[in-house]
């Protein structure tokens, strides 16, 4: 048989200058595998997470990237074109864990496929830390943490609003401190989680809280020291927006050092410590003594500054009339000097009343804040013997505790509690 009339696999051979049906040149089919790659759904826009093998960038501006599986070692190429350079969220180094976000294509020259790359990010902790900043970003440009919008603390603070969690060891500290700093003051305590995926809401649900309480001058958003990722609710943006709308003054005492939550920046005080937070929003005694001290010696150079003056005015008046010899002139004088005097003297007396009406004041806040005094008229404070003040009568039977009497302490035990009916306001 002659070869040139022999069939094929299903065409037929007509002679040594014709072409047999079906066949294709290398350039079409690199133009149909193009063409699959455009149009299949998953090719044309995927992400691929990968190691970065090596990267370079060409003259052009073009970056160029050889990905490994970290798993199977398997490679990929990958290309950055020049006009999408600038709009990567991150420039990766290799190594580096990333995800990228591209398409395949078929490079035509060699017949192989690489990754066209639009946009790269980092994997794990790179992309947290990527996505904490431009949520950072994004509320600073909304003025979230302008410090023109950051409200005053209150000077003396008779009710303090607490966010933290019972069991924390921050709600002690804090505890202990304003037993011995500022001994009367009040406080709210709104429970919240501040660990784990429920913290933010348990957070914006104890603002509400002290919010519709109404009792509170100024809040603290406490929690302990703990890993970085113990304190993500803290860049919860739930949590920022609820600080901002507070009405209250915030501090925060989230006792880290290394890095500022977003919570910290939304705050208008940050205090590095849960204590630290609690002696910035409340003065110790010992400082309102002081002040009051500063005080009473401005207003005692005060008033003998003003007295020193009229003296000298008085002898001076004095003086002016021994030399002067009329009649007229002398009686002049004397009604000037009458009529100096009775201005100096009512200038004195009001200024001696305004002086007793602060210095009366000042002894009644001291006096208020002085739990002796209170224990001086017949009251007491009871305590557990672990150092909780009692509110209301709902404790066990047999439950021991102390009465802070004016004398000295005074330890009971409760040998009933009757039943208190709950009437309607």
């Amino acid at each position: 048989m002659n070869f040139s009339e022999a069939s094929l696999d299903g065409f037929e051979v007509f002679g040594s200058n014709t072409a047999p049906q079906g066949v294709i040149s290398i350039q079409g089919l690199t133009t149909y595998l193009q063409d699959l790659l455009a149009e299949d759904r998953v090719l044309s826009h995927l992400w691929i997470t990968a190691e970065v093998s090596s990267i370079s960038v060409h003259r052009n501006g073009h970056l160029f990237l050889t990905l490994a599986d970290p798993d199977s070692g398997d490679l990929l190429k990958g290309v950055v074109w020049q006009s999408q350079v600038l709009g990567l969220s991150f420039f990766p180094k290799a190594g580096q864990q990333i995800l990228a976000l591209g398409q395949m294509r078929l490079y035509a020259k060699s017949s192989t496929y690489q990754i066209q790359i639009w946009q790269m990010l980092p994997a794990g902790e790179g992309l947290r830390a990527l996505q904490r900043e431009q949520l950072r970003r994004r509320l600073a440009d909304e003025g979230l943490f302008d410090s023109d919008r950051k409200l005053p603390l209150p000077i003396h603070p008779l009710w303090v609003g607490v966010i933290s969690s019972p069991q924390a060891a921050a709600w002690g500290d804090m505890q202990r401190s304003w037993r011995h700093r500022y001994p009367g003051l009040q406080v709210v305590f709104a429970a919240a989680t501040v660990q784990g995926e429920q913290a933010a809401e348990s957070i914006v649900q104890a603002f509400q809280t002290l919010t519709q309480d109404g009792r509170a001058e100024v809040v603290i958003l406490a929690r302990g020291g703990g890993a970085r990722e113990d304190l993500d609710c803290f860049d919860d943006e739930r949590v920022v927006r609820a600080i901002v709308e507070c009405p209250l003054p915030v501090v925060t005492g989230i006792g880290h050092q290394r890095d500022e939550t977003l919570a910290d920046l939304a705050a208008d005080y940050t205090a590095h410590t849960p204590t630290a937070a609690a002696e910035r929003v409340v003065p110790s005694l010992d400082q309102l003594r002081m002040e009051l001290q500063a005080q009473q010696e401005d207003l005692y150079t005060c008033l003998h500054s003003a007295l020193q003056r009229s003296r000298e005015w008085h002898q001076e008046l004095r003086s002016r009339l021994q030399h002067l010899r009329l009649d007229q002139q002398v009686r002049k004088l004397q009604q000037a000097e009458k009529q100096l005097q009775h201005q100096l003297h009512f200038a004195l007396e009001q200024r001696l009343h305004q002086a007793q009406v602060q210095v009366q004041s000042l002894s009644l806040q001291l006096q208020a804040l002085d739990p002796n005094a209170v224990l001086r008229r017949g009251y007491a404070l009871i305590r557990t013997r672990d150092g909780v003040w009692l509110r209301d009568p709902s404790v066990p039977p047999g439950t021991p505790l102390i009465l802070e009497l004016a004398a000295g302490p005074l330890y009971v035990r409760v040998e009933a509690v009757p039943e208190i009916s709950e009437t309607a306001d």
